[in-house]
């Protein structure tokens, strides 16, 4: 779809496939729009076709109107900005995608908190004169690395995080786990809980949320013991690998809280390699890889770059 960003507004070439349908039917049915932000689009006239304010209801587009939004309004910062260095593997307008170190949480748990991820891109936004803050689609466990994905604008909050909800921003990660997982591929379903016993622990309950995780063996390296496995999420439950691998009886190495041994690298031997969805406004395909930093004794770029080579 052709987009082109005007100052503070969204222009979008409008579609064949989308040729006399109403302006509100675009908003509601095509971009499932937010009420909140429908009545804030409404009341301030944020909307427009062809340059003139119409009525949503009524009003028809065509094959090549011009319609405008304004998303690109200044918004207050809500958190402490923080230089630190980030790695940018993807951006537009509407959307960052950052390569995460290990060792560094996603965002504050604390108002005063300044060293996470969500505080340094804080800091490239106000650097790259973006006036928002930072909003996060999904996370990532603090000594978990790899691609997370921002939004810029309210609208593209809501949009990718519609897509997360339908199952179609596709993650897949690398892992070590401890021996050789069998079967050598495999589709973990087991609903993920709190562990009463434990307050920072997760474990597979009949009450929990469901979650299911796909996993492959890439290799398995003999001399440590070890499985290199490929896994992608359709769900995104806190600790879902560390919970489905350590159910299976082959937990992560490093990953002492379930049940792996400790190991030199001080952290569990996870990493988002990939990243992919279809972008909300433009409806192209977005692919981010993710090199390992951070990893290197763990994972490799050619680990990684294999990724690209498959349907996920």
């Amino acid at each position: 779809m052709k987009t082109k960003r005007q100052g503070e507004w969204l222009e979008v070439t409008i579609p064949k496939k989308w040729d006399t349908f109403t302006i509100e039917r675009i908003l509601k049915k095509e971009w499932k729009v937010p009420r909140k932000l429908l009545h804030k689009y409404r009341s301030e006239r944020s909307v427009t076709l062809n340059n003139e304010s119409k009525h949503w209801k009524l009003t028809q587009v065509y094959t090549g109107d011009a319609l405008r939004i304004k998303l690109f309004e200044p918004q207050p910062l809500e958190v402490i900005p923080t230089y630190l260095e980030i790695n940018v593997l993807y951006e537009d307008d509407h959307l960052l995608v950052v390569n995460k170190p290990a060792g560094m949480d996603t965002h504050p748990s604390k108002p005063d908190q300044t060293n996470t991820l969500v505080n340094a891109v804080a800091f490239y936004f106000q650097a790259s004169g973006i006036e928002a803050t930072p909003k996060y689609v999904h996370r990532l466990d603090r000594d978990t690395s790899g691609a997370i994905l921002f939004a810029k604008h309210d609208l593209a909050i809501a949009m990718l995080g519609e897509l997360l909800k339908k199952r179609e921003i596709s993650r897949t990660y690398l892992a070590w786990a401890h021996g050789k997982i069998k079967p050598s591929t495999g589709l973990v379903q087991q609903p993920i809980g709190k562990d009463r016993h434990h307050p920072a622990r997760r474990r597979v309950s009949s009450g929990g949320q469901d979650a299911e995780t796909y996993y492959e063996l890439l290799k398995y390296d003999a001399q440590q013991k070890a499985s290199l496995i490929k896994l992608k999420l359709s769900t995104g439950r806190t600790h879902q690998i560390r919970v489905h691998l350590s159910y299976l009886g082959y937990p992560l190495l490093g990953d002492e809280l379930y049940g792996g041994k400790p190991a030199g690298f001080g952290k569990q031997a996870l990493h988002a390699a990939k990243l992919s969805f279809t972008h909300p406004f433009t409806e192209e395909v977005i692919e981010c890889l993710a090199p390992p930093e951070n990893d290197t004794s763990l994972f490799t770029f050619e680990h990684v770059q294999a990724l690209n080579l498959e349907n996920y």
